[in-house]
């Protein structure tokens, strides 16, 4: 069900009359479900697609179950490997292509992130901070809650249900104006800005992946470019699609975690990371990288170690990430880059804090050629690493490699590096001798005002749909 389909509006309307249909909390939750049904079923051709997707939230169900009554740790490995040994069938990973494949087609959107789910829900249980049982409807809703279904954000099951059919919304006014206005604001990044970039980026990509006569410099050119369009599709895409589905959950009583805060301004790889996909990336850290960095602590307990382990950390936890995005070994490679990116900032980190001490590496970082040129690096080193995921396979991958050369590649990152850290100094000097009138603010925040701001929106999106005839994909859901 694209989001852009008349389907998937008149599905909305629906879902969103029928919840405020009545107060009672069975009621909604029956609802809600529903919806997660219908939405499931808009992905299938025939029904036997959905049953590799039951076998695998039944398996969760019984592993979840069984933790209840027992909490055991060795109950929670066993249940642990037995999901991920599913989970890695079921996706087709190329490593593991000897284990066969199922002789029919089935759905697998969604199936990353209900991992997710069902591994923090047994993970809570067995340590005590879920006590609350939850029964197989209550499973399926915050499992394959359609808000959430395809690409997260990752919510934790407490919070859910506290929401789950409970929350009174009042749809007044403000709330409704709230709503729309955030779905709008999706809705622009997602067809216009995330769109526009994406036709841009299948113009230009070709001409890197094929043979051409470009020289080397314009080689570079090229690849910063495309490089750099990828990562404005893959941030307005994806923001937008949060955007989309938060709105909506202001409509529906669910309140869901925001996945992105201003990515772009991070001023280290690790800020970086501390701000997109913000869900992911704490899910990991609470579920993987700190206890395994406890355990290496406890293992090898010597604080003049503790960097070092933390950067083991960072590589194993970053590596699992990047097995998770997708199935083939490039992504590896990409698990393998964000952990070094990591891990290159840590260890700077701590040589700065070593070398110069605390208060004056705090006066470097605060510095404006400190911090315009540590936003490029990081910038610049996340746009080129992103490229695992436009060339997720290896010949390709090899071959656009083979033609760049470390030169090139090289060229292109003090390139991209450059353009950005120029590029955000502009922007805030523009932003910093900007000051808005108080009467003009008035104005600006006035009802009128905001009406026409929104109006504005909505029928700038149906002009680029219109235009482009092409309803956007999700990028993510492929991952």
């Amino acid at each position: 069900m694209s989001l852009t389909s008349p389907l998937f509006f008149a599905f909305l309307a629906t879902v969103v009359v029928a919840y405020h249909a009545s107060e009672s909390v069975a009621y909604r939750r029956f609802v809600l479900g529903a919806a997660n049904a219908v939405f499931i079923a808009s992905y299938l051709n025939d029904v036997t697609q959905v049953l590799p997707l039951i076998a695998f939230l039944a398996l969760g169900y019984v592993c979840v179950s069984a933790l209840y009554l027992r909490q055991s740790g060795l109950l929670l490995a066993s249940g642990v490997v037995a999901i991920l040994c599913c989970y890695i069938f079921l996706k087709r990973f190329s490593f593991f292509e000897g284990l066969g494949q199922l002789p029919f087609p089935y759905l697998t959107v969604g199936l990353s992130y209900i991992l997710f789910r069902i591994l923090h829900i047994m993970i809570d249980v067995r340590s005590g901070d879920m006590t609350e049982r939850i029964g197989p409807l209550a499973f399926f809703r915050f499992t394959c809650n359609f808000l959430c279904f395809v690409s997260g954000p990752i919510q934790r099951y407490q919070d859910f249900s506290a929401m789950d059919g409970r929350a009174v919304v009042q749809l007044d006014a403000s709330v409704v104006y709230a709503a729309f206005s955030r779905i709008a604001t999706g809705y622009v990044k997602f067809v216009i800005v995330a769109a526009t970039a994406d036709y841009a980026f299948t113009f230009l990509s070709p001409h890197l992946l094929q043979p051409s006569g470009l020289t080397f410099l314009k080689l570079c050119a090229v690849y910063a470019t495309v490089a750099s369009l990828y990562t404005v599709y893959l941030y307005f895409n994806f923001s937008g699609y949060m955007d989309i589905v938060i709105g909506i959950g202001i409509l529906l009583g669910q309140t869901l975690p925001e996945n992105f805060d201003r990515p772009f301004s991070a001023r280290s790889f690790l800020e970086f990371w501390q701000r997109w996909h913000m869900t992911l990336s704490q899910w990991f850290k609470f579920y993987l990288f700190n206890p395994l960095l406890m355990f290496l602590m406890t293992w090898l307990p010597s604080p003049a170690l503790t960097s070092y382990l933390g950067v083991l950390a960072f590589f194993i936890t970053f590596g699992v990430m990047g097995v998770w995005h997708g199935t083939t070994a490039v992504f590896v490679i990409y698990g393998l880059l964000m952990g070094a990116g990591a891990s290159i900032n840590k260890l700077w980190q701590v040589a700065c804090t070593e070398r110069l001490g605390k208060k004056r590496y705090r006066a470097l970082t605060e510095s404006t050629t400190y911090v315009y040129l540590a936003r490029g690096l990081t910038v610049g080193y996340f746009v080129l690493a992103l490229t695992c995921l436009w060339v997720p396979e290896l010949p390709q991958f090899t071959h656009l490699l083979a033609r760049l050369g470390v030169a090139g590649v090289l060229v292109t990152f003090v390139v991209v590096a450059a353009a950005f850290a120029m590029a955000a100094l502009s922007l805030d000097l523009i932003q910093n001798r900007i000051r808005i009138p108080v009467s003009l603010s008035a104005i600006q925040n006035g009802e009128i005002t905001k009406n026409l701001h929104l109006a504005g929106k909505m029928m700038a999106i149906v002009a680029v749909a219109t235009l482009l005839h092409k309803a956007p994909d999700f990028v993510y859901k492929a991952f």
